[in-house]
């Protein structure tokens, strides 16, 4: 039996914050004690981490990534091996990526697909979501199939025509094959045949640069749709979970469904609460880099965020992670914003990020760890396995120094992509060491974790709705 004591620190979960100690025993957590007391000091263990001054927290749970994606012709640029490793950096522990189903195929050769992608290269945990690209009686029969094996949420798109787009009467029988097994559809709401209308027209009067992908990917367009897929979703009798939520408009659609009572969920992430189309438009096609559907919008939306994650109107932060390179895979768009690969770095950056939200006053520590651990958890089906830091829970901890200093930057994160979104801004608060059930991943700020730790985990079905 391998023991870990963890004494000192501040336990700070979504519910409580205690100043106690943590036993950890066969990568679990086998039991807190308030500091100083007799059952505490009544522990031995093979290891002992001095927590003093630092908060002890749950790893977090990235519930939207896309490690190795396919897109315009090039691929995301980390890998699970890369991009689970700088997950670890970040202090998150478990990671739900997309599996895609390719239009013709099945949903199982999709899964297959990502298995053999991920399988034995993983630093920390993984599970998938799958992305149905092609919705017909057979895909739809199959959703019984994943749900039963612990694939339990669908991702639909209103966007993307030709690539991924299901028109409504496909949206609106995934929701209904969903509301009779459990699962849990998601979706990318944009109109994206209207998009590419303005695409088309933009291109035509010379309007190429980065900025105009924000221009034409408008607020009202992301508006329309979320309100779209909720009445479906209403129709149906279904959950619904809104991903990547950008604009002030989006936002109070979501909130009148909830205030109406119905089961409607939202995700936004942190480069539409830190980053604005002010990065959009930087120049010599520097914008570029902050290309990513849904877009930046301009700052004036922050507010509105904000406000829905502590309304919890928004119940999660995610980080939709995927980097491509700015040399050779953004360029492809250089004179064309319509071909620049859509997607941005982040996996390492949320927890420290969210931290610093927490020092500006824009939520509390204990909105904090919800956001971005316990409610991602119980939205896919993981808590209280993860999200928490409570008896039985597995021990993925993280000992994060809130009084730390930092200034993020590509020189010196672990992601596989050539910039950082957030270069140059300075964040109070910092990883120390990361233990994935009980072994640790980072430890004293040094990587010992290794590809192949991190296990497949099956989900249950949503904890909101089941």
């Amino acid at each position: 039996m391998s023991r870990t004591v963890i004494h000192g620190g501040l336990v700070v979960t979504a519910s409580d914050e205690i100043h106690a100690d943590v036993l950890v025993e066969d990568g679990r957590v086998a039991a807190l004690a308030a500091h100083g007391t007799d059952a505490a000091a009544s522990w031995t263990a093979e290891r002992t981490i001095d927590a003093t001054g630092k908060y002890v927290i749950p790893g977090g749970v990235d519930g939207h990534t896309h490690m190795e994606m396919p897109f315009g012709g090039t691929f995301a640029s980390d890998t699970f091996e890369t991009g689970t490793r700088a997950a670890a950096w970040g202090g998150t522990t478990t990671i739900i990526d997309f599996a895609i189903q390719s239009k013709g195929g099945s949903l199982a050769e999709g899964l297959d697909a990502w298995h053999e992608k991920s399988d034995g290269k993983c630093a920390i945990d993984y599970a998938f979501h799958m992305i149905m690209s092609d919705v017909n009686a057979s895909s739809l029969k199959e959703m019984d199939r994943l749900v039963s094996a612990g694939v339990t949420s669908f991702k639909l798109f209103t966007a993307y025509p030709g690539v991924f787009l299901s028109d409504d009467g496909q949206i609106l029988r995934a929701m209904q094959r969903a509301a009779s097994n459990g699962g849990l559809v998601m979706t990318h709401a944009e109109n994206g045949l209207a998009i590419d209308v303005l695409v088309e027209q933009a291109l035509e009067r010379g309007e190429r640069d980065p900025r105009y992908h924000g221009e034409v990917r408008k607020a009202l367009l992301e508006a329309e749709a979320t309100h779209r897929v909720i009445k479906l979703s209403q129709v149906a009798g279904a959950p619904l979970y809104v991903v990547h939520v950008s604009a002030q408009e989006a936002v109070a659609e979501l909130a009148r469904a909830r205030d109406e009572g119905h089961p409607v969920f939202g995700e936004t992430c942190p480069q539409y609460l830190f980053l604005s189309t002010d990065n959009l438009a930087e120049p010599e096609f520097e914008g570029a880099k902050y290309v990513c559907s849904t877009p930046l919008r301009p700052k004036e939306h922050q507010a509105a965020l904000w406000r829905g994650l502590r309304t919890n109107d928004l119940q999660v932060v995610s980080t939709d992670h995927c980097p491509f390179c700015f040399k050779g895979q953004k360029e492809m768009g250089r004179g064309d914003f319509s071909k620049i690969p859509n997607g941005m770095p982040g996996v390492e950056n949320r927890m420290d990020l969210l931290h610093q939200a927490v020092v500006d006053g824009h939520i509390s520590r204990r909105r904090w760890i919800e956001i971005a651990c316990a409610a991602p958890a119980r939205m896919f089906g993981l808590y209280p396995k993860k999200g928490t830091i409570a008896p039985g829970a597995d021990a993925d901890i993280v000992i994060y120094d809130p009084h730390a200093e930092q200034v993020i930057s590509a020189e010196t994160h672990h992601m596989n992509v050539d910039y950082s979104a957030y270069e140059g801004k300075h964040v109070t608060g910092r990883v120390e060491t990361v233990l994935s059930r009980g072994v640790p991943v980072i430890e004293n700020r040094a990587y010992v974790g290794h590809a192949g730790h991190g296990a497949y985990l099956p989900r249950g079905l949503c904890q909101y709705t089941n």
